[in-house]
C-alpha cells in the first residue's frame, strides 16, 4: 500500500492512503498540540485492532456474540532498552463461551497480520528520489534469481523472464505495483492481490501452484485488463478524453445513427446482427459510448478480424462492455499464447454455464489418474484434512472441451463450491480449477457458500450464472452430485508438441467453435509494449443477456451524469426534469449513484453512499415537497445501511418533517428539546433543508470537470497513461 506524507501546521502530519486520511500529533510534551496521535500510538492500536478483528471473523462465522467480549493491549518496555518490548494482549470471555470455541478464539489472535510482521521483523529500505510520482518502480517483493527458468505448461518463456518483462511493461507506463497479500493455507495452491499504488481500483488477483506463477498470473491479468481497458469500464473519462484525437483506441472509427436512430451499416455483420438484434429493437442510440458520453461524435467502434475469412468488422465499445466484460482477454508472451488463454475462458465459462444450467452430472476422474498428479493431490488433501470433502470431476463432456472441475463442499454450514478451470492440457486444467477455489479466499471464507438447491428455477435464473461468472459463488443444483454421470469419463488431451503447442493448441480451439457453428473475432493490442488480445464469440461468450443492450445498457448514466455533477447549480425546473427521469426511468431506488453515472466517488462519503431514493428524498426537500421528502425518508430510514451520522440526519429530518406537516403542531415549541435530543449541527442542517438555505446535504458540490473527487482522478490519471502511451505507439 502506498502511503503519502504531507507536512501540515506545527508537527502535525498528514498521511492519505486509498480513500482514507489520517491525522498525526506529538503530545504537548514534545512540543505538538495533542491534537491527534503520535505516530508511534497508530502503530501499537493497529495490533490491538488487528487481533479485534481476527477475533470478530472468528466469532462471525460461527455466531458467536462478541457483545460480551472484551480485549486489551499493553506494551511492556524493557527499561534498559525501549526498542525491545512485549506486546501482551489479554481477552475476556463470557462463560457461556465452551472451551472449544475459547481455544480458537486465542488461535484466531495469533493469526493478526500486524503481529506476524513485526515478529519476522520487516526490513526498511530508505532512499533518495527526484520524483514519487514519477518513480515507477514496481513495489513487487517477488525477485526471481536472475539465472533461473522454471518452465510450465502453457508459458512461451521461463516464469522469471515473464515477471520481468511484464514489471516492465508496468514500469515503463509509470504504474506502481504492489502486492495487497498472498495466500497459500494448503500445499501448491498460491494467490495473491496486486493493485495500482496510485489508483487501487485498478487490481487483478492471481493464482498457481507456486509464488511464482500466482504472480505471473496477476501480472498477466492486470496488463490484459489495461489493454483492454476493463479497469475503466463504465466510468466516465472526463471531458479532455472525451474529445481528443481517439478514446479508446487510435484505431477505432465512429458512425453516426441512421434515420429515427437506426443502426449504421458500418456496425457489426450478417452474422452478428441477427444475434444483437432479434427483433428489430436495437438503436443505435443505445451503443453510444458511455465513457465518452459523446454523442455528437456518434457511436465509438472498435475493430477486430472475423476469423473465417480475415475481414474487419465493428463493434460498438458500448456492446462489448455490457455484455462481454472480462471474458475472453488475455496477455502472454506471445499472440498465440495469449490466444490460448482467451479462448480457454471462453469454454470454461461456456460450457460451465451449459453444465450448471442443465444440471448435468460429471463424472469422476478415477484415482488412479488423479494419481499422475501428485501435487493437485497434496492440495486436495489439505482440503480434506481442514473437513472440506472435494470432489474432482470431468467437465469435458465426453472429451468435446478441454474442461475440468473441483467441487467443494462444506459440511458447516452445507455450501458448495464448483470450480471449473480450462485449458488444452489436462494437468493444467485441473491445476486451476484447483487454484481458481481458493483464489484469494480464507477457510472462513468458505463458510459463505450458497447451499445446492433442487430447484431448477434458481439455478436457471440469468443473475445465477452472473455470480458464477464474478466469483464461483453462484447456486448449484443437487443433480450435479449425482453418482449417475451424464457422460463417460475421458483422459482427453487438446494440448500441442514442440515450439508451436501454443500454435497448435489456439488452432485446436479455434477448431472446436468451428465445429460448433460459432464465428469468433479477433482484437489484438500491443501498443503499451506486451501482446494481449480479446476474443469475441457473438451468441456463445456473452456474461449478461443481450438484450440489457435496450433494457439495462450502462450508458444510461448520459441521462444523469451531467445534471447529477452540477447538482447545486440546478433550478428548480432542472430538478423537477431529473426527478421525473429518475422516476420515469425505472431505475431502481437502491442504486448507487456512482455505478448509475459511472463516476468513483471515495466510498466513505455522502457521494459515495448515495442512493437513488436518497438522491430523490434531496431534490424533493430542495423543491420544498415535503411530503413526498417525508415518504422517503421513511423507506431510508428503514432500507438503508448508510453511516450512522448519516442515519441520525435522516431520523432528525423525518421528526422535524412531521412536527411541519401537523397542523396541530408548533415547530418552535419543540425545536429546544430537539436540539438536545439531536445536537446542534445536526438541527442547523436539518432547519436549514427546509428553508433552503442548506441544499443537499452533504454533497459537496462537483461538476463535469470533477473537481473535488480525488478518487475518480486518480482513474483517469492511470487511464491517462495508457492514453498516451497508444498516441506514441500510433506515430510510429
Amino acid at each position: 500500500m502506498e502511503i503519502k506524507v504531507n507536512f501540515l501546521d506545527k508537527l502535525r502530519l498528514e498521511a492519505k492512503f486509498d480513500d482514507f486520511t489520517v491525522i498525526a500529533d506529538q503530545p504537548i510534551r514534545y512540543k505538538g498540540d495533542g491534537s491527534a496521535p503520535g505516530p508511534f500510538d497508530y502503530f501499537l492500536a493497529s495490533s490491538a485492532l488487528c487481533a479485534a478483528y481476527f477475533v470478530k471473523l472468528y466469532c462471525s462465522t460461527r455466531n458467536i456474540p462478541t457483545e460480551n467480549i472484551r480485549l486489551s493491549q499493553n506494551n511492556i518496555v524493557d527499561p534498559e532498552n525501549r526498542y525491545q518490548q512485549i506486546f501482551k494482549i489479554q481477552v475476556e470471555l463470557p462463560a457461556d463461551i465452551s472451551a472449544k470455541d475459547r481455544e480458537g478464539i486465542l488461535r484466531s489472535i495469533d493469526r493478526c497480520t500486524v503481529k506476524k510482521v513485526v515478529q519476522a521483523g520487516p526490513e526498511f529500505i530508505i532512499e533518495e528520489v527526484e520524483n514519487l510520482d514519477a518513480d515507477a518502480q514496481a513495489l513487487l517483493t517477488l525477485n526471481p534469481s536472475a539465472e533461473a527458468a522454471t518452465y510450465i505448461p502453457g508459458k512461451d518463456l521461463p516464469l522469471e523472464q515473464t515477471i520481468a518483462n511484464m514489471s516492465g511493461v508496468l514500469a515503463n507506463l509509470g504504474i506502481k505495483i504492489e502486492i495487497a497479500s498472498w495466500r497459500n493455507i494448503i500445499p501448491n495452491v498460491w494467490s495473491l492481490h496486486i493493485r495500482d499504488a496510485h489508483s487501487p481500483m485498478c487490481f487483478t488477483n492471481g493464482k498457481g501452484a507456486t509464488k511464482e506463477s500466482a504472480l505471473a498470473s496477476a501480472l498477466g491479468e492486470y496488463i490484459e485488463r489495461l489493454s483492454n481497458n476493463h479497469f475503466y469500464a463504465g466510468s466516465f473519462w472526463g471531458e479532455d478524453i472525451a474529445n481528443a484525437e481517439f478514446v479508446h483506441y487510435p484505431n477505432e472509427r465512429w458512425f453516426k445513427p441512421g434515420p429515427d436512430g437506426a443502426l449504421p451499416t458500418e456496425i457489426l455483420d450478417e452474422y452478428c446482427l441477427p444475434i444483437y438484434n432479434p427483433d428489430g429493437e436495437l438503436l443505435g442510440t443505445h451503443l453510444y459510448d458511455t465513457n465518452s458520453g459523446n454523442v455528437e461524435r456518434g457511436i465509438c467502434s472498435l475493430p477486430f478480424v472475423r476469423q473465417s475469412d480475415g475481414e474487419l468488422v465493428y463493434f460498438p465499445s458500448n456492446l462489448i462492455e455490457n455484455l462481454f466484460v472480462s471474458n475472453g482477454m488475455s496477455a502472454g508472451n506471445t499472440l498465440a499464447e495469449a490466444q490460448v488463454q482467451c479462448l480457454s475462458e471462453i469454454f470454461e465459462r461456456a460450457v460451465k454455464r451449459e453444465i450448471l444450467e442443465g444440471e448435468i452430472a460429471l463424472p469422476d476422474v478415477p484415482q488412479d489418474v488423479l494419481a499422475k498428479y501428485p501435487g493437485i493431490v497434496a492440495g486436495i488433501q489439505g482440503l480434506e484434512e481442514q473437513g472440506f470433502p472435494v470432489l474432482v470431476k470431468d467437465a469435458s463432456l465426453g472429451g468435446k472441451y478441454p474442461l475440468m472441475c473441483v467441487t467443494l463442499m462444506n459440511p458447516r454450514t452445507g455450501g458448495v463450491f464448483a470450480s471449473f478451470g480450462a485449458h488444452p492440457s489436462f494437468e493444467v486444467a485441473l491445476e486451476r480449477s484447483l487454484t481458481e477455489l481458493l483464489q484469494g479466499r480464507s477457510f472462513e471464507g468458505l463458510n459463505d457458500l450458497p447451499a445446492p438447491t433442487f430447484e431448477s428455477h434458481a439455478v436457471t435464473e440469468p443473475n445465477n450464472f452472473v455470480e458464477h461468472f464474478v466469483d464461483s459463488s453462484g447456486v448449484v443444483s443437487w443433480r450435479f452430485f449425482s453418482a449417475k454421470a451424464d457422460y463417460p469419463f475421458v483422459e482427453w488431451d487438446f494440448s500441442g508438441h514442440g515450439e508451436n503447442s501454443n500454435a497448435e493448441e489456439a488452432a485446436a480451439l479455434f477448431g472446436i467453435l468451428e465445429d460448433l457453428g460459432k464465428e469468433s473475432y479477433v482484437a489484438v493490442y500491443d501498443q503499451l509494449g506486451a501482446t494481449a488480445c480479446r476474443i469475441l464469440v457473438p451468441g456463445y461468450s456473452e456474461i449478461y443477456p443481450i438484450e440489457d443492450l435496450v433494457w439495462d445498457n450502462t450508458n444510461k448514466a448520459l441521462s444523469f451524469r451531467e445534471d447529477i455533477l452540477n447538482l447545486h447549480r440546478l433550478d428548480d425546473e432542472q430538478l423537477g426534469a431529473l426527478l421525473a427521469r429518475l422516476d420515469d426511468g425505472e431505475q431502481e431506488d437502491y442504486t448507487d449513484i456512482a455505478t448509475l453515472i459511472g463516476i468513483e466517488f471515495d466510498e466513505n462519503t455522502a457521494w459515495g453512499q448515495l442512493t437513488v431514493l436518497e438522491l430523490k428524498l434531496l431534490i424533493h426537500l430542495a423543491l420544498k415537497q415535503f411530503e413526498d421528502a417525508l415518504d422517503l425518508t421513511g423507506a431510508f430510514l428503514q432500507y438503508n445501511d448508510n453511516t450512522l451520522e448519516r442515519g441520525l440526519f435522516y431520523q432528525a429530518l423525518k421528526t422535524v418533517l412531521e412536527a411541519c406537516l401537523d397542523r396541530e403542531v408548533d415547530l418552535e415549541d419543540y425545536v429546544v428539546n430537539f436540539r438536545r435530543m439531536f445536537g446542534d449541527a445536526r438541527m442547523d442542517a436539518v432547519l436549514g433543508a427546509l428553508d433552503g438555505s442548506v441544499r443537499f446535504y452533504g454533497l459537496t458540490p462537483t461538476s463535469m470537470k470533477l473537481e473535488g473527487l480525488d478518487r475518480h482522478q486518480r482513474l483517469i490519471d492511470s487511464y491517462k497513461k495508457l492514453h498516451v502511451a497508444r498516441g506514441k505507439a500510433a506515430i510510429r
